[in-house]
């Protein structure tokens, strides 16, 4: 019997196929290194060691072309047109610039046996698929270089941790449940990724940033009661229009590109900056934080929500609808949501900002080191992947080493002539609703109208339908086909 596995990281600027013969076929999308192993019952810990290789073209298989790789290459690719596409490949971000792969290659020994007698079958790692990288940030994989046509023991496997802005046809069900494992921000995925910004409980209890109050009271005197630093304008979320509102009723201090009206110092301006402890200082003078996703979905929660919490300052957050769910306690931050309108919430913040015993009654549990949330407790504890930890495996391996348990899991049941377990995603797996506009934000001027990229977000969404469907169409008649094919169908009236 012979398994054969897709695994799609959704990562920016990262897609790669892989092709392994043991007695099954593993597809993987993303890094490749030469220097692990995961065997389904012991599996060997191994930690990401930065790099660069290179790609050679090696051999066409059907209408597929494949690429030799050395150890950790990252491949790029994002959808766009298909007179926009360019072929190349590309590096990922800088924590994902290297890491080990799920199989290792015939030069180091094997994957996932854990007998001799499955070892001596394992036959080598023999080629892997340089997709297209695109012209623009985001994220995708390319479409006409799935692995078709797909049988019925042809398992799919999609790791996305990003906002649904990179790639929204892969958040309708369409799509989603093409896929059979998941590794995505949602809880109910299969890997959840929901805490994957943040470390530890410890650097949520930790006071090393923290600014005593007396002193956030006196430089108030040149700073505003809340920061904003944003430089992607205008995502899905409208957040720089409900920040524009708010301006009109409280003071903001904007270092972003997004609405900005003070700057850095000059060694701060690099976005690899965001994460240094100069940048974490400036930020920790501030009582309030405005903590706005690029979007509304579920589960999202980024940086922009733990950092604040782990600076010492008070967190007023937008974004995921179940943020509540991961507060570190009922009272640590302000929810957005909560107010009908930015002249509520302004007038509730200079409130916290004139009283200090109402304000500390944000920050208490930092000060006592006390998280009441035993949902969050739960999650950090129990997942198996660590966060900037060497002495923890990250989630990609992680989720690429489960994929490899349920395929030998499977393949052991068919031996002992039992039905394997079927798994499948829904849509509970990735889902975002459609982007709206805040009701108080006014639509662009008839001049700008069409090149505002808020005004771009919904027309966008919607045709990510189309685009969904259409991929379901061309991957239910299960033939190779091109990306000149699919936008046909994607623009054809119906199909």
């Amino acid at each position: 019997m012979q398994y054969e596995v897709t695994i799609s990281l959704g990562e920016p600027s990262l897609f790669e196929t892989l092709s392994i013969t043991v007695n099954f076929s593993v597809f993987l999308a993303g890094t490749v290194s030469e220097d692990s192993s995961c065997s389904d019952d012991s599996l060997r810990r191994s930690h990401a060691v930065p790099s660069q290789r290179q790609a050679r073209p090696i051999r066409n298989r059907g209408s597929q072309s494949f690429m030799e790789t050395s150890s950790q290459q990252e491949i790029g690719t994002q959808m766009v047109p298909p007179c926009d596409v360019v072929s190349g490949c590309g590096l990922t971000r800088g924590h994902l610039e290297a890491r080990p792969a799920l199989c290792q290659s015939f030069v180091s020994g094997q994957h996932g046996a854990d007998s001799e007698e499955e070892a001596s079958a394992i036959l080598p790692l023999y080629d892997s698929h340089c997709l297209s990288d695109g012209d623009s940030p985001g994220t995708d994989f390319n479409i006409d270089s799935l692995p078709l046509p797909r049988k019925a023991h042809h398992d799919w496997a999609l790791f996305h941790e990003e906002s649904p802005k990179n790639n929204y046809k892969l958040f309708h069900k369409p799509v989603i449940t093409l896929f059979n494992h998941t590794a995505t921000f949602s809880r109910h995925s299969d890997l959840p990724l929901t805490t994957q910004y943040l470390e530890s409980v410890e650097v949520l209890k930790s006071l090393r940033y923290l600014v005593p109050l007396q002193s956030k009271n006196n430089l108030r005197q040149k700073l505003a009661p809340l920061v904003y630093v944003q430089s992607d304008c205008d995502p899905p979320s409208d957040r720089d229009s409900y920040v524009r509102e708010l301006m009109a009723y409280i003071e903001v201090d904007s270092y972003g590109e997004c609405l900005q009206n003070k700057h850095l110092p000059q060694q701060l301006k690099n976005p690899a900056s965001m994460d240094a402890d100069a940048f974490y200082r400036v930020l920790a003078q501030y009582k309030f934080i405005l903590a706005f996703e690029n979007a509304v979905c579920d589960d999202y929660i980024t940086e922009k929500f733990w950092r604040p919490l782990k600076l010492g300052v008070v967190p007023v957050y937008y974004g995921s609808p179940t943020i509540a769910d991961w507060l570190p306690s009922n009272r640590s931050a302000i929810l957005v949501s909560e107010f009908s309108h930015p002249r509520e919430l302004a007038s509730f913040i200079r409130r916290l900002d004139y009283d200090d015993g109402l304000y500390e009654t944000y920050v208490e549990w930092k000060l006592k080191g006390e998280i009441s949330n035993q949902r969050l407790l739960t999650a950090l504890r129990e997942r198996e992947w660590g966060v900037q930890d060497i002495n923890q495996d990250n989630y990609i391996d992680t989720f690429e080493c489960m994929v490899c348990r349920r395929v030998w899991a499977n393949r052991r049941l068919q031996e002992q002539g039992l039905p394997p377990k079927q798994w499948k995603a829904d849509v509970s797996h990735l889902h975002c609703p459609e982007p709206t506009l805040f009701a108080f934000s006014s639509p662009a001027s008839p001049a700008l109208r069409g090149r505002s990229l808020r005004e771009l977000w919904l027309p966008s969404f919607q045709q990510s339908k189309k685009e969904a469907q259409a991929l379901r169409w061309l991957v239910d008649r299960n033939q190779n086909f091109s990306s000149e094919e699919f936008w046909a169908l994607v623009f054809k009236d119906s199909f």
